[in-house]
């Protein structure tokens, strides 16, 4: 039995005058619903959980959070520990790495590295006194990633944790950031007569206007407004022809005379929006596909505030994934479907398509799978891994908990330190420095419409999938049993690229280990957005493409790439053929689906802030 009182007697007096009238509101709501009488201690565990004082430990962490960008400092603490602990008692790693730092092998090494590092590709870097400047520099750099290599006893987490950090300190001390130690820069200056640092001045001030306003720097609507949603992007025309309190369902025109008899159902991530693949109309996948003979259908996540902090992954697998697939296959005439998912959304895919070939249903069947830079495996995601510590899960638990989601813009902050040399540091000196302006693209317009994620869902994805691995490891359960990715057997389509940061190719290639169906393998040239917004005619890529027979005996991800020969161009013919390989027959397009429209697209839940 539970009593609602409107006092709070245990914070009445000392912590009132201790912390802040916000952090003492959270902290009385959390408290409010305190049991008459305690649990006993046989159940302390068990009530722990769900008890008010679990919330007041939340309200604790998300206070802290709060001052460390969502980010755990023990971790960090515990991390540089390890490694400064277990560094003093290795004499003979210390002594390996003095003999590194004085041999002419390693100098070479070290001076010769910057070949591929982009912030140094200015010819007037190979003179002095630049060139010592920067041989220096990726001395010190390339000798701290051997000090953060095989250290005996370091857990593989801390030293991962070790090197990043390191990582973050020498980008930002790098001698390309330096004004008077950038030739580049000083060039620039001296042909532009300093004009260089004004309108670098002005960028800058633009930022901070940015930032005042809530918005990211360079991402404000005069800035974005050379690409809107509806307009120059997002223009594929379709209709919504479902709603729900999750997703609208677009389903696209046919662009030909006659289609695959076999429609497409393309599932993005909820992380962002769905027109990341559905660009500028040179840059679109779905109008591609449409073009190319396909009845496309795509899933458009709605923006979740905080009354959706409950819902979480089974709730986008019954009634997101598995009812899209259910409204598709009963608007295309309870035809089989083509499947795609992409990063994300191909994860929940993989898992939907596991728990089908399990408990099959007659108004959803897959003809095909395609997974698009999605994991499912996720023992090595890669630097993501580094924020998936338990003291950083709970800190940032404790923050999502607080605000019933996490919000968009915390998650961009995280992708740029993943990748802050290129997308914060490189555009400073591009920006701040040299005074360029950055070009609006598509896909800028696109990464700066961010998403908020409810706590449940994100939470019980970062436990359940990013440090547990639950899927892989079949321990994920769906209606009280456990699915299995070996139970799949319909052809599958993967796509990795590589250079990506957010699901590292080697861990997409995973797959093959857990399933035994014939698997087409794709490595697209590129990063996560641009190897996959890869369209036929693009400059410089390329992609490697292999076939796994169901039986074929297992390769490693660096036999795979060792003979796996490159093929120039875009990946999306290939895809495509292959879609088309495994369609039935060709029908007249006015036959595939008759479900009424509820508005055009590209719909409202699209335009959710």
């Amino acid at each position: 039995m539970h009593t609602r009182s409107s006092k709070s007697p245990v914070f009445a007096t000392a912590a009132a005058g201790a912390i802040s009238f916000r952090q003492r509101f959270y902290i009385e709501t959390a408290v409010k619903d305190f049991p008459k009488t305690m649990p006993t201690p046989g159940h302390c565990a068990s009530t722990y959980t769900d008890s008010p004082w679990k919330r007041i430990d939340r309200v604790s962490f998300a206070t802290l959070a709060k001052l460390s960008g969502g980010l755990s400092p023990f971790d960090m603490a515990f991390a540089h520990l390890d490694w400064a602990a277990h560094m003093a008692c290795s004499p003979g790693k210390a002594l390996a790495l003095w003999q590194i730092l004085t041999s002419a092998d390693f100098n070479h090494a070290a001076a010769s590295s910057f070949v591929a590092d982009r912030r140094f590709e200015h010819a007037a870097w190979d003179a002095w006194p630049y060139a010592p400047l920067r041989d220096q520099f990726l001395k010190m750099q390339a000798f701290w990633d051997q000090a953060m290599r095989d250290v005996d006893g370091v857990q593989p987490h801390h030293l991962h944790i070790e090197n990043f950090c390191v990582r973050q300190w020498l980008d930002t001390f790098s001698p390309s950031n330096l004004w008077w130690a950038n030739p580049e820069v000083l060039a620039a200056t001296k042909e532009s007569a300093g004009m260089n640092f004004v309108r670098g001045g002005f960028r800058m001030a633009a930022d901070w206007k940015d930032l005042l306003a809530g918005n990211a720097p360079g991402t404000s609507p005069e800035a974005l407004s050379a690409y809107r949603v509806g307009q120059e992007i997002a223009v594929t025309p379709g209709q919504v022809v479902f709603r729900n309190d999750l997703f609208e369902l677009i389903r696209y025109t046919p662009a030909t005379d006659e289609v695959w008899r076999e429609p497409i159902l393309v599932i993005p991530s909820w992380v962002l929006k769905y027109y990341i693949l559905d660009l500028s109309p040179h840059n679109s996948l779905i109008r591609y596909l449409v073009h190319s003979g396909h009845t496309v259908f795509a899933i458009s996540w709605r923006n979740p505030a905080s009354d959706a902090r409950d819902i979480g992954m089974d709730d986008y697998l019954e009634h997101g994934v598995l009812q899209a697939l259910s409204e598709v296959a009963h608007s295309a005439g309870n035809r089989r479907v083509h499947a795609v998912g992409y990063c994300l959304g191909g994860t929940l895919l993989s898992l939907c398509a596991a728990a089908l070939a399990r408990e099959p249903r007659r108004d959803v069947r897959l003809q095909t799978m395609t997974l698009l830079a999605a994991q499912t495996d996720f023992s090595e995601p890669g630097e993501l891994g580094l924020f998936m510590g338990s003291s950083t899960l709970a800190f940032l638990d404790g923050l999502m908990w607080q605000q019933g989601y996490l919000d968009g813009m915390q998650l961009a902050g995280v992708f740029q330190l993943l990748n802050a040399r290129d997308l914060v540091w490189s555009r400073l000196v591009r920006e701040y420095l040299l005074g360029r302006a950055q070009r609006v693209t598509d896909l800028m317009v696109w990464n700066a419409d961010t998403t908020r994620l409810p706590y449940r869902l994100h939470s019980e994805t970062l436990r359940w999938l990013y440090h547990g691995n639950d899927l892989a490891e079949g321990r994920y359960c769906w209606r009280g049993a456990p699915v299995s990715l070996s139970d799949l057997r319909i052809p599958t389509f993967v796509v990795a690229t590589e250079r990506d940061h957010i699901s590292p190719w080697k861990s997409v290639y995973k797959l093959h280990q857990l399933c035994t169906q014939d698997l087409s393998f794709v490595l697209a040239s590129g990063g996560h957005n641009v190897g996959i917004v890869a369209p036929p005619g693009q400059m410089h890529a390329q992609f490697r493409l292999a076939q796994r027979k169901r039986g074929q005996i297992y390769r490693s991800p660096e036999s795979w790439m060792a003979q796996t020969p490159i093929s120039p161009g875009s990946w999306w013919h290939v895809w495509e053929n292959w879609l088309a390989k495994h369609s039935s027959t060709r029908v007249p397009a006015h036959s595939v689906s008759t479900t009424p429209a509820l508005c055009a697209a590209p719909g409202t839940y699209v335009f959710d802030t």
